[in-house]
């Protein structure tokens, strides 16, 4: 917009003749007012379309606008990644429970419980119930949960499985193998449960575990396990020789993987080793990416004492 100055107006009232001051005092004020001649110089306008444009391409570029929403898919494909996990030392011997109610059959025949929190296999070192899962995965081969209900039993008054891993939405079966009745509580949510002697009861997760979540018996203290719940199933728990195996990983994409172990003293029981070659870090991650129908075998994952504590 062109502005005119009082001195412009001034000399503009001055070359023209008025009949009256009074016209002349009301032109000289709208010339103060709306300027000195109709020309305007307009303002550009907000270009929506170009607007959207850098939107998209801000959000492709950073990976969506929504930080906690899926990792955008890049491959094509399936793979699966396997290893195992050694213990490096002396695991020593386990340590006796205290059992303290319902001795005539948590004790029964004189068998004593222990802490199974460290369990290595004498034979090959192998390191049981480490919990391996991607932290996020962009696409997943099975949409659906299995139908077949996964059996968490208890008996002799401990959880027969003291790590275990399931499917958000996968029924599992609570079950009490033992003649008396026992509690089962799943931190982290509404299911706290009498479990009567012989009987079970079912339970679905409705919601995934950063990490695993314990389970307790209220009613025998000692009782203790962990859970783990996943919506894509990509998750594994090390079997007696250390062993794991995920299969039907998205291939041709970079992929995030957390390890646990309950002995771990990382933060919240990530389990952190020095591996440069998977880049692992300190919060128990490392990166890998597989080609479609890969088996990736990371090999041997040594687990020194000093990780789990002991």
């Amino acid at each position: 917009m062109r502005i005119c100055s009082r001195n412009n107006a001034d000399d503009f009232g001055a070359a023209v003749s008025f009949r009256t001051p009074l016209m002349a005092a009301a032109l000289l004020a709208c010339l103060l007012t709306f300027g000195c001649s109709p020309e305007r110089v307009s303002t550009p306008g907000a270009d929506a379309g170009r607007a959207e444009q850098l939107r998209a391409t801000l959000s492709t570029a950073t990976g969506g606008g929504d930080a906690g929403g899926a990792a955008a898919s890049t491959g094509t494909g399936w793979g699966t990644l396997k290893g195992r996990f050694l213990f490096a030392g002396a695991p020593g011997e386990s340590k006796p429970l205290m059992v303290d109610k319902d001795t005539e059959i948590c004790s029964k025949a004189g068998v004593k419980l222990v802490d199974r929190s460290l369990l290595v296999d004498p034979a090959t070192k192998g390191l049981a119930n480490v919990v391996v899962f991607a932290r996020k995965a962009s696409r997943v081969k099975e949409t659906t949960a299995p139908a077949t209900p996964l059996i968490f039993d208890q008996k002799q008054c401990e959880f027969i499985a003291p790590v275990f891993a399931a499917r958000v939405g996968q029924p599992i079966d609570v079950h009490n193998s033992d003649p008396i009745g026992h509690n089962t509580n799943i931190a982290g949510s509404s299911f706290n449960q009498l479990i009567p002697a012989g009987q079970g009861t079912l339970y679905k997760a409705d919601a995934e575990t950063g990490m695993p979540t314990m389970v307790t018996c209220n009613i025998h203290p000692w009782m203790k396990a962990y859970a783990v719940f996943r919506k894509d199933g990509y998750v594994a728990v090390s079997a007696a020789d250390g062993s794991f195996t995920i299969p039907d990983l998205p291939a041709g994409e970079p992929l995030e993987m957390q390890v646990w172990h309950e002995r771990s003293s990382g933060p919240n029981g990530a389990l952190g080793l020095d591996n440069p070659a998977l880049k692992w870090t300190p919060k128990g991650r490392f990166q890998i990416q597989l080609t479609p129908d890969e088996v990736k075998d990371i090999g041997t994952l040594e687990v020194p004492a000093s990780a789990l504590g002991t």
